[in-house]
């Protein structure tokens, strides 16, 4: 990684010459040596009247030293000074353009399938350019600069090759024709390609990306842009405001179209929603999506199979299980999503891997997208609810009632300052918060409504961090305006309370900070502003698309307050920001949603309780938001495997070009948590590929190791991971799927393509194997002229210099003028 701000340079040449700064032309020499000769003769006259009874050799001299001051200010207004400058040679620049949005990870099966897993679109690019000499033949003649795009240009990923300077040959060596001398720089390592064209943005941004780059190189002498890319413009500006900056600034754009300009003849499952737990004698609802191309009206069978999650099956392997239902289904017309919902009833309690497959018809060019998996927790028990309240404000009684209502909960109250006798819709009503072990365990999660943690004692907030760290359990923090951010002797400044501050995964002002935290509060509401990951989290979601989530949280007018805090935790995600402008704090909005492990369990934090606003759009929404919330910090608890430790990841679903986060907690066989250097998990991957990922210890949780990987296929991955010293291996599944805008046109655009190459006089290649060859079309290398140029630089002088001289010119002039004092006044004139 180089920095791009200023060009590589080839090799620069000082220059130093001596000037006159009032000097520039001959004639300017004229007026001041007429006036200095005419002071001269006037001095030369004076001295002769002055001195006439003198000798003649006191008038010469008088007459000099006067003469010589004249001189010396002569020199001080002509302002003598050596100029610097520097020739530098700018080597031409060949700037590569690479898209790594998401429609990049798609596989293109327009050929015969082949018998190894199919490359995607950047897999193929990246395979190309290792495989090939086009880098190292553009260097022989250009400085290459790299840059990636997808919703935005990659700066921090760009990477800078210098050119090929070859070494010249020594006397009586002779360079061998047809091959190119060696260089006489050290060559830096290859790029990984593979790594750095990763699909990962889920928007294509190809004009406001190309406009981007022009204008920031346009001042550099580039010999053009190659743009490699799908042509899958969906969002930002449009292409041709960089294509008429391209011309403004004579910078050609050769474009390389990756990808097929054909739909191939295929049907998907596109994905597969299945419920993440479900209880013995109720049902519940999978939703499989079929999307075809090439198959309108053909009717297919569409079967749904379940297994137990844990008999090592890999993800792409077919025919293991026990058929559940199957349907015919009619297909829709191209691209067109269409939904098939089974009614199932839950199998023997356990986690099942549930596989929807689709029989495809002859003439399906893709197998591998032919099934979805996910997995299902068939539990025969109610989830264990504790709400922990302050007082009973308006969050707190909407989530009782729900959580009351729900058959499949056993909701516990806490009201700290309840009067004794109080009557609640809550299955039992708690006077103190749990002191034991057993009775605190029992508890699946903890909605805490703004509490005084100071109540509990020391040994119960033990407890309470044991509870989540080491058994898995899931704590919902709501922040107040009376404990959390009030007043000055809040459990926040509290020095013993330091567990539950790091419990929370936002950091709290101190009792001494400069910047007041507390709550801000406003007259109207201002809607939340959620962030990449909140977008994607799928247990925010109000419905079930991400379109319709979108406009759903857009309905909700938005909260009133929110709590200021310093900021997130290194290890904490946030969700969504407050988005009032006048509760700015250090340049940021304050945190609103945020989340992050701890240990084997979740810490879910509310910037304040104003979810029951929900109710005002569609009193659903408030429902779903935390059923969905509850169950998701819940998962340590309900998906434990085994008594030795538990695996999780951050969501069950994600999108592709994703890095998936791995947490695993776990213990030896004293139940002691393990302390290894590192362990060892096990990634299968949609095509049935394998590969291990190392999870390090994390440092501020003992029995904890993390680690991460990247989801570059589409469709269901399984991690696994051996326990130590033991036989059992801990194993779960997500789900990897391309974004719908990503999805709607993957097809190749050579129109828009071939459009900026020939508008902005370059050139149009379809596909890597055209642009990188060597004969055939006119080769991609030989049409980038070569623009290396010449520039000389002025090299300011250190200012020290001058103040010198001038200081020993006024010494030297003044000593001059002393001198010529001193003897007139010892020759005893005026």
């Amino acid at each position: 990684m180089t920095n791009l701000l200023s060009p590589l340079m080839a090799e620069s040449v000082t220059k130093t010459t001596f000037e006159w700064a009032k000097i520039e032309s001959n004639s300017d020499w004229i007026l001041p040596i007429v006036v200095l000769l005419g002071i001269l003769l006037f001095v030369r006259y004076m001295y002769r009247r002055d001195a006439e009874e003198l000798r003649p050799w006191w008038k010469w001299l008088l007459t000099a030293l006067r003469t010589a001051v004249f001189i010396g200010l002569l020199v001080l207004y002509l302002q003598p000074h050596w100029r610097s400058e520097r020739e530098e040679v700018r080597n031409s620049r060949a700037l590569l353009l690479f898209d790594t949005s998401l429609s990049m990870g798609l596989s293109d099966a327009d050929s015969p399938a082949a018998a190894e897993p199919a490359r995607n679109r950047a897999q193929e690019a990246a395979d190309a350019l290792e495989k090939s000499d086009f880098i190292r033949r553009l260097r022989q003649t250009h400085d290459v600069a790299a840059f990636m795009f997808d919703d935005a240009l990659n700066q921090e990923a760009a990477v800078n090759l210098k050119k090929i300077a070859p070494r010249a040959a020594t006397d009586g060596e002779r360079a061998p024709q047809g091959t190119d001398l060696e260089e006489n720089i050290q060559s830096p390592t290859a790029p990984d390609w593979h790594k750095l064209l990763a699909p990962a943005g889920a928007e294509t941004r190809l004009g406001q990306s190309l406009l981007q780059l022009i204008q920031q190189e346009r001042g550099t002498p580039v010999s053009g842009v190659i743009l490699f890319s799908d042509g899958g413009q969906n969002a930002g500006v449009s292409p041709e405001a960089a294509v008429e900056l391209a011309r403004e600034a004579k910078i050609p754009v050769f474009t390389v179209g990756i990808g097929s300009d054909k739909r191939p003849t295929n049907v998907a499952v596109s994905d597969l929603i299945v419920p993440p737990r479900a209880y013995p004698g109720d049902q519940y609802a999978v939703t499989g999506f079929l999307q075809a191309h090439g198959m309108a009206g053909k009717t297919v069978v569409v079967r749904v199979v379940s297994r137990p999650a844990d008999d090592g099956t890999a993800p792409g392997e077919d025919g293991k299980g026990e058929l559940v239902e199957s349907r015919e289904v009619t297909l829709g017309g191209d691209g067109e999503v269409l939904p098939v919902e089974f009614e199932l009833q839950p199998g023997p309690v356990g986690r099942r891997t549930l596989r929807l497959q689709v029989e495809a018809p002859a003439g399906d060019r893709n197998p591998a997208d032919n099934a979805r998996e996910a997995d299902i927790e068939i539990v025969d028990r109610k989830t264990r609810v504790l709400l922990l309240a302050d007082g009973a404000t308006r969050e707190y009684q909407f989530l009782r009632n729900l959580l009351f209502r729900d058959e499949h909960t056993t909701v516990d109250v806490l009201l700290q300052r309840a009067p004794e006798g109080i009557s609640q819709d809550a299955d039992r009503i708690l006077d103190d918060f749990p002191a034991l072990a057993r009775e605190l365990f029992e508890y699946d999660c903890i909605v805490a409504f703004d509490p005084d943690w100071k109540k509990l004692g020391g040994e119960q907030i033990k407890l309470l961090e044991q509870w989540v760290a080491d058994q898995g359990g899931g704590l919902i923090v709501v922040a107040g305006a009376v404990h959390a951010c009030g007043a000055y002797d809040s459990w926040v400044h509290e020095d013993d309370m330091a567990i539950v501050r790091n419990l929370y995964p936002v950091e709290f002002y101190g009792k001494l900070a400069t910047v007041d935290g507390g709550i801000h509060a406003g007259k109207e509401a201002w809607p939340l502003d959620f962030t990449r990951e909140g977008q994607e989290a799928e247990f925010l979601w109000l419905a079930d698309s991400a379109t319709a989530n979108r406009h759903a949280w857009e309905e909700f007018p938005g909260v009133y307050s929110c709590a200021l805090t310093r900021g997130p935790k290194p290890a904490s995600a946030v969700y969504a920001r407050f988005s009032d402008p006048r509760a700015v704090q250090g340049g940021n909005q304050p945190i609103y949603l945020a989340g992050q492990f701890y240990g084997s369990g979740r810490v879910f934090y509310l910037g304040s309780g104003e979810m029951w606003r929900l109710r005002a759009v569609d009193e659903n929404y408030f429902d779903a938001f935390y059923t969905k919330l509850i169950r998701h910090v819940s998962q340590g608890r309900l998906l434990r495997g085994s008594s030795r430790g538990s695996l999780l990841v951050g969501q069950d679903r994600y999108l592709l070009g994703n890095t998936v986060e791995v947490r695993a907690k776990l213990y030896d066989l004293r139940m002691e948590p393990l302390e290894a250097p590192s362990v060892k998990i096990e990634v299968y991957a949609p095509d049935e590929s394998t590969r291990g990922v190392i999870l390090e210890p994390d440092p501020t949780m003992p029995g904890a190791f993390l680690g991460q990987f990247p989801a570059l296929m589409e469709g269901t991955y399984r991690i696994e991971l051996p326990v130590p010293e033991s036989d059992e291996r801990l194993s779960l599944r997500i789900q990897v799927k391309a974004p719908d805008l990503e999805r709607e046109n993957p097809c190749r655009n050579d129109a828009l393509l071939s459009e900026i190459a020939e508008k902005t006089g370059g050139r149009y290649y379809i596909g890597m194997e055209e642009a990188l060859a060597k004969q055939g079309v006119p080769p991609l290398v030989m049409q980038l002229k070569d623009r290396t140029s010449t520039v000389v630089l002025p090299i300011t002088p250190d200012p020290r210099e001058k103040e010198d001289w001038l200081r020993w010119i006024m010494i030297a002039l003044c000593g001059l003028l002393c001198l010529e004092w001193t003897v007139r006044r010892l020759l005893r004139l005026a």
